[in-house]
Protein backbone atom coordinates (compact mmCIF):
# COMPACT_ATOMS: atom_id res chain seq x y z
CA UNK A 1 0.00 0.00 0.00
CA UNK A 2 1.07 3.67 -1.34
CA UNK A 3 0.57 6.21 1.19
CA UNK A 4 0.96 10.01 0.52
CA UNK A 5 0.34 13.30 2.18
CA UNK A 6 -0.44 16.58 1.44
CA UNK A 7 -0.46 19.90 3.64
CA UNK A 8 -3.06 22.52 3.95
CA UNK A 9 -1.89 26.14 3.33
CA UNK A 10 -2.33 29.90 5.23
CA UNK A 11 -1.46 32.68 2.87
CA UNK A 12 0.44 35.39 4.39
CA UNK A 13 0.58 38.43 2.18
CA UNK A 14 -0.31 39.02 -1.47
CA UNK A 15 -3.27 36.06 -1.93
CA UNK A 16 -4.88 36.70 -4.86
CA UNK A 17 -1.85 37.94 -7.37
CA UNK A 18 -1.42 34.43 -8.45
CA UNK A 19 -4.61 34.30 -11.34
CA UNK A 20 -3.12 34.22 -14.87
CA UNK A 21 -5.35 36.95 -15.30
CA UNK A 22 -3.72 39.08 -13.66
CA UNK A 23 -0.33 37.70 -13.86
CA UNK A 24 0.72 37.44 -17.41
CA UNK A 25 0.09 41.10 -17.34
CA UNK A 26 1.39 42.99 -14.08
CA UNK A 27 3.59 39.58 -12.59
CA UNK A 28 2.56 38.66 -9.49
CA UNK A 29 3.89 38.06 -5.91
CA UNK A 30 2.39 36.36 -2.19
CA UNK A 31 4.10 34.34 0.42
CA UNK A 32 2.06 30.84 1.27
CA UNK A 33 2.90 28.72 4.74
CA UNK A 34 2.15 24.90 4.86
CA UNK A 35 0.45 24.06 7.88
CA UNK A 36 0.80 20.19 9.60
CA UNK A 37 -3.02 19.80 8.65
CA UNK A 38 -3.27 17.42 5.86
CA UNK A 39 -5.01 15.63 3.16
CA UNK A 40 -3.85 12.11 2.94
CA UNK A 41 -4.08 9.88 -0.06
CA UNK A 42 -4.04 5.38 0.32
CA UNK A 43 -3.18 3.63 -2.82
CA UNK A 44 -3.28 -0.38 -3.57
CA UNK A 45 -3.55 -2.56 -6.68
CA UNK A 46 -6.15 -5.00 -6.87
CA UNK A 47 -7.15 -8.16 -8.46
CA UNK A 48 -10.42 -6.23 -9.52
CA UNK A 49 -10.85 -5.10 -13.01
CA UNK A 50 -12.30 -2.35 -12.10
CA UNK A 51 -10.87 1.01 -9.80
CA UNK A 52 -12.53 1.99 -7.03
CA UNK A 53 -12.54 5.37 -5.62
CA UNK A 54 -13.34 6.04 -2.34
CA UNK A 55 -14.08 9.60 -1.15
CA UNK A 56 -17.25 10.81 0.25
CA UNK A 57 -19.01 8.89 -1.75
CA UNK A 58 -17.58 5.42 -3.57
CA UNK A 59 -16.89 4.82 -6.93
CA UNK A 60 -16.07 1.28 -9.12
CA UNK A 61 -15.64 2.09 -12.49
CA UNK A 62 -14.26 -0.18 -15.53
CA UNK A 63 -12.28 2.89 -17.45
CA UNK A 64 -11.42 6.04 -16.53
CA UNK A 65 -13.62 7.54 -18.90
CA UNK A 66 -16.22 6.86 -16.20
CA UNK A 67 -14.95 8.30 -13.69
CA UNK A 68 -17.26 11.13 -12.19
CA UNK A 69 -14.89 12.53 -9.72
CA UNK A 70 -13.21 15.29 -12.36
CA UNK A 71 -9.27 15.56 -10.56
CA UNK A 72 -9.28 11.82 -9.93
CA UNK A 73 -10.33 11.25 -13.93
CA UNK A 74 -7.59 13.65 -15.03
CA UNK A 75 -4.99 12.63 -12.70
CA UNK A 76 -5.12 9.01 -13.74
CA UNK A 77 -5.34 10.10 -17.54
CA UNK A 78 -2.85 13.27 -17.31
CA UNK A 79 -0.62 10.02 -16.53
CA UNK A 80 -2.00 7.42 -18.60
CA UNK A 81 -2.81 4.91 -16.10
CA UNK A 82 -5.77 3.96 -17.49
CA UNK A 83 -5.03 -0.05 -17.54
CA UNK A 84 -3.88 0.34 -13.64
CA UNK A 85 -6.56 -1.03 -11.63
CA UNK A 86 -6.21 0.34 -8.27
CA UNK A 87 -8.64 0.89 -4.72
CA UNK A 88 -7.93 4.84 -3.91
CA UNK A 89 -8.82 6.32 -1.17
CA UNK A 90 -8.94 10.05 0.10
CA UNK A 91 -9.17 11.67 3.92
CA UNK A 92 -8.45 15.04 5.13
CA UNK A 93 -7.27 16.92 8.25
CA UNK A 94 -9.97 19.81 7.49
CA UNK A 95 -12.93 19.53 5.37
CA UNK A 96 -13.06 20.78 1.97
CA UNK A 97 -14.59 24.93 1.55
CA UNK A 98 -12.82 26.15 4.19
CA UNK A 99 -9.49 28.42 2.42
CA UNK A 100 -7.41 26.18 3.05
CA UNK A 101 -6.09 24.92 -0.64
CA UNK A 102 -7.52 21.59 0.09
CA UNK A 103 -8.65 20.83 -3.81
CA UNK A 104 -4.83 21.35 -4.76
CA UNK A 105 -3.70 19.33 -1.87
CA UNK A 106 -5.85 16.79 -2.53
CA UNK A 107 -4.20 16.77 -6.17
CA UNK A 108 -0.76 16.63 -5.17
CA UNK A 109 -1.22 14.03 -2.37
CA UNK A 110 -3.37 11.90 -5.65
CA UNK A 111 -0.48 12.78 -8.10
CA UNK A 112 2.32 11.72 -5.33
CA UNK A 113 0.67 8.42 -4.82
CA UNK A 114 0.20 7.79 -8.85
CA UNK A 115 3.98 8.46 -9.77
CA UNK A 116 4.67 6.38 -6.47
CA UNK A 117 2.57 3.37 -8.26
CA UNK A 118 4.62 3.79 -11.02
CA UNK A 119 7.89 3.60 -9.83
CA UNK A 120 8.30 7.35 -10.93
CA UNK A 121 10.67 9.73 -9.05
CA UNK A 122 8.39 13.49 -9.82
CA UNK A 123 10.40 16.54 -9.19
CA UNK A 124 8.71 18.79 -6.69
CA UNK A 125 8.33 21.65 -9.42
CA UNK A 126 7.16 18.82 -12.07
CA UNK A 127 4.14 17.97 -9.36
CA UNK A 128 3.28 21.18 -8.77
CA UNK A 129 2.78 22.03 -12.56
CA UNK A 130 0.94 18.85 -13.23
CA UNK A 131 -1.82 19.90 -10.14
CA UNK A 132 -2.22 23.07 -11.71
CA UNK A 133 -2.42 21.23 -15.68
CA UNK A 134 -4.98 19.20 -14.28
CA UNK A 135 -7.11 22.08 -11.80
CA UNK A 136 -6.24 25.29 -14.49
CA UNK A 137 -5.97 23.84 -17.98
CA UNK A 138 -7.81 20.65 -18.00
CA UNK A 139 -10.54 21.74 -15.60
CA UNK A 140 -10.78 25.33 -16.32
CA UNK A 141 -11.26 26.05 -12.98
CA UNK A 142 -10.94 29.71 -12.21
CA UNK A 143 -8.11 29.58 -9.62
CA UNK A 144 -4.19 30.55 -9.64
CA UNK A 145 -1.22 28.85 -8.57
CA UNK A 146 -0.41 29.18 -4.66
CA UNK A 147 -2.54 26.01 -3.50
CA UNK A 148 -0.45 23.73 -5.94
CA UNK A 149 3.09 25.04 -5.41
CA UNK A 150 2.20 25.70 -1.42
CA UNK A 151 0.94 22.08 -1.28
CA UNK A 152 4.17 20.74 -2.97
CA UNK A 153 6.91 22.54 -1.94
CA UNK A 154 5.86 23.11 1.90
CA UNK A 155 7.47 25.24 4.34
CA UNK A 156 6.87 29.28 4.35
CA UNK A 157 7.46 30.47 1.04
CA UNK A 158 7.89 33.13 -1.50
CA UNK A 159 6.16 32.58 -5.41
CA UNK A 160 6.66 35.43 -7.81
CA UNK A 161 4.54 34.63 -10.85
CA UNK A 162 6.34 35.61 -14.04
CA UNK A 163 4.13 36.44 -17.05
CA UNK A 164 5.01 33.48 -18.88
CA UNK A 165 3.57 31.48 -16.15
CA UNK A 166 6.88 29.97 -14.49
CA UNK A 167 7.01 30.61 -10.86
CA UNK A 168 9.99 31.60 -8.82
CA UNK A 169 9.70 29.90 -5.74
CA UNK A 170 11.75 31.02 -2.44
CA UNK A 171 12.29 30.29 1.45
CA UNK A 172 11.46 33.72 2.90
CA UNK A 173 14.28 34.12 5.37
CA UNK A 174 12.76 33.91 8.80
CA UNK A 175 14.77 33.61 11.82
CA UNK A 176 14.06 30.87 14.32
CA UNK A 177 13.07 33.00 16.98
CA UNK A 178 10.50 35.17 14.66
CA UNK A 179 9.27 31.72 13.59
CA UNK A 180 8.47 30.80 16.72
CA UNK A 181 6.91 33.68 17.93
CA UNK A 182 4.59 34.13 14.55
CA UNK A 183 3.59 29.91 15.12
CA UNK A 184 2.76 30.73 18.90
CA UNK A 185 1.00 34.21 18.26
CA UNK A 186 -0.91 33.45 14.89
CA UNK A 187 -4.71 31.73 15.79
CA UNK A 188 -7.30 29.71 13.33
CA UNK A 189 -11.32 30.36 14.11
CA UNK A 190 -13.12 28.67 12.39
CA UNK A 191 -16.32 30.52 10.89
CA UNK A 192 -18.72 27.24 10.83
CA UNK A 193 -19.30 28.93 6.81
CA UNK A 194 -18.08 26.63 4.09
CA UNK A 195 -17.83 27.99 0.56
CA UNK A 196 -16.92 27.10 -2.94
CA UNK A 197 -13.97 29.73 -3.85
CA UNK A 198 -14.62 29.16 -7.36
CA UNK A 199 -17.43 32.50 -7.64
CA UNK A 200 -15.77 34.86 -5.93
CA UNK A 201 -11.95 33.91 -7.55
CA UNK A 202 -14.48 33.86 -10.92
CA UNK A 203 -15.50 37.34 -10.03
CA UNK A 204 -12.06 38.46 -9.69
CA UNK A 205 -10.49 36.63 -12.97
CA UNK A 206 -13.61 38.22 -14.95
CA UNK A 207 -12.72 41.77 -13.98
CA UNK A 208 -9.04 41.02 -14.21
CA UNK A 209 -9.52 39.91 -17.83
CA UNK A 210 -11.58 43.04 -19.16
CA UNK A 211 -8.36 45.33 -17.24
CA UNK A 212 -10.73 46.63 -14.66
CA UNK A 213 -8.98 49.62 -13.61
CA UNK A 214 -10.03 49.34 -9.54
CA UNK A 215 -9.45 45.57 -9.63
CA UNK A 216 -6.26 45.68 -11.21
CA UNK A 217 -5.47 48.91 -8.99
CA UNK A 218 -6.24 46.69 -5.86
CA UNK A 219 -4.67 43.59 -6.85
CA UNK A 220 -0.95 45.92 -7.87
CA UNK A 221 -1.67 47.38 -3.86
CA UNK A 222 -1.93 43.94 -2.62
CA UNK A 223 1.10 42.44 -4.09
CA UNK A 224 2.74 45.36 -2.49
CA UNK A 225 1.54 44.79 0.84
CA UNK A 226 2.89 41.15 0.02
CA UNK A 227 6.34 42.42 -0.35
CA UNK A 228 6.03 44.12 2.81
CA UNK A 229 4.72 41.56 4.67
CA UNK A 230 7.42 39.43 3.45
CA UNK A 231 10.25 42.31 4.89
CA UNK A 232 8.24 42.32 8.04
CA UNK A 233 8.50 38.92 8.69
CA UNK A 234 12.68 38.96 7.80
CA UNK A 235 13.28 41.90 9.68
CA UNK A 236 11.04 40.10 12.58
CA UNK A 237 8.60 43.15 13.45
CA UNK A 238 5.84 41.04 13.74
CA UNK A 239 3.53 44.20 14.92
CA UNK A 240 3.94 45.55 11.58
CA UNK A 241 3.20 42.00 9.69
CA UNK A 242 -0.22 42.44 11.73
CA UNK A 243 -0.79 46.04 10.64
CA UNK A 244 -0.28 44.64 6.89
CA UNK A 245 -2.75 42.15 7.61
CA UNK A 246 -5.86 44.62 8.62
CA UNK A 247 -5.12 46.64 5.39
CA UNK A 248 -5.08 43.13 3.48
CA UNK A 249 -8.03 42.66 4.51
CA UNK A 250 -9.82 45.95 4.29
CA UNK A 251 -8.23 45.67 0.32
CA UNK A 252 -9.43 41.80 -0.12
CA UNK A 253 -13.01 42.83 0.83
CA UNK A 254 -13.24 45.42 -1.68
CA UNK A 255 -12.99 42.93 -4.64
CA UNK A 256 -15.92 41.32 -3.79
CA UNK A 257 -19.40 41.61 -1.96
CA UNK A 258 -19.60 38.09 -1.50
CA UNK A 259 -15.87 38.28 0.57
CA UNK A 260 -17.80 39.02 3.79
CA UNK A 261 -20.61 38.90 5.27
CA UNK A 262 -22.17 40.92 8.56
CA UNK A 263 -21.46 37.73 11.05
CA UNK A 264 -17.79 37.62 9.43
CA UNK A 265 -16.93 41.01 9.91
CA UNK A 266 -18.86 41.30 13.36
CA UNK A 267 -16.15 38.60 14.42
CA UNK A 268 -13.35 40.42 12.90
CA UNK A 269 -14.31 43.52 14.90
CA UNK A 270 -15.18 41.21 18.16
CA UNK A 271 -11.11 39.86 17.72
CA UNK A 272 -10.05 43.34 17.31
CA UNK A 273 -11.44 44.36 20.90
CA UNK A 274 -10.12 41.91 22.47
CA UNK A 275 -6.44 41.04 22.07
CA UNK A 276 -5.68 40.48 18.24
CA UNK A 277 -3.56 43.06 16.52
CA UNK A 278 -4.88 41.97 12.59
CA UNK A 279 -6.36 39.65 10.76
CA UNK A 280 -8.12 38.73 7.92
CA UNK A 281 -9.86 36.04 6.36
CA UNK A 282 -8.10 33.11 4.75
CA UNK A 283 -9.22 31.58 1.32
CA UNK A 284 -11.26 33.38 -1.48
CA UNK A 285 -13.41 34.53 1.07
CA UNK A 286 -17.17 33.99 2.13
CA UNK A 287 -16.11 31.57 4.57
CA UNK A 288 -13.70 29.33 6.38
CA UNK A 289 -11.16 30.27 8.40
CA UNK A 290 -10.88 33.72 10.62
CA UNK A 291 -6.41 34.35 11.12
CA UNK A 292 -5.56 36.52 13.70
CA UNK A 293 -2.00 38.11 15.10
CA UNK A 294 -2.51 38.32 18.67
CA UNK A 295 0.31 38.44 21.79
CA UNK A 296 -2.88 38.21 24.35
CA UNK A 297 -3.98 34.30 23.46
CA UNK A 298 -6.16 33.60 26.51
CA UNK A 299 -8.29 37.07 25.49
CA UNK A 300 -9.27 36.29 22.13
CA UNK A 301 -9.53 32.74 22.75
CA UNK A 302 -12.32 33.29 25.28
CA UNK A 303 -14.09 36.01 23.33
CA UNK A 304 -14.45 33.97 20.28
CA UNK A 305 -15.43 30.87 22.01
CA UNK A 306 -18.33 32.83 24.04
CA UNK A 307 -19.16 33.80 20.06
CA UNK A 308 -19.30 30.38 19.07
CA UNK A 309 -16.20 29.92 17.04
CA UNK A 310 -14.01 26.92 17.40
CA UNK A 311 -10.11 27.66 17.08
CA UNK A 312 -8.07 25.44 15.10
CA UNK A 313 -4.43 24.95 16.42
CA UNK A 314 -1.69 24.30 14.06
CA UNK A 315 2.29 24.24 13.51
CA UNK A 316 4.15 25.18 10.57
CA UNK A 317 4.85 22.16 8.17
CA UNK A 318 8.74 22.35 6.62
CA UNK A 319 7.49 19.85 4.09
CA UNK A 320 5.30 19.33 1.10
CA UNK A 321 3.69 16.24 -0.82
CA UNK A 322 5.46 13.47 0.84
CA UNK A 323 5.49 9.22 0.76
CA UNK A 324 4.64 7.91 4.16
Amino acid sequence: MIITRSPLRISLGGGGTDLPSYYTEHEGFLISAAIDKYVYITLHRTFNKKTILKYSRIENVDNTDDIEHPIFREALKLLEMDDYKMEICSMADIPAGTGLGSSSSFTTALLKALHAAKGDIVSTRTLAEEACEIEMNRLHEPIGKQDQYISAYGGITSMVFKKDGYVWVEPVNIKQETLYNLEDNLILFFTGFTHSAGNILKEQDDASKKKDKDMTGNLDFVKELGYRSRDALEKGDLHEFADIMNVHWDYKKKRSGGMSNPRIDEWYELAMKHGALGGKLIGAGGGGFLMFYTENKVELRRAMSEAGLEEVRFRFEPEGAKVL
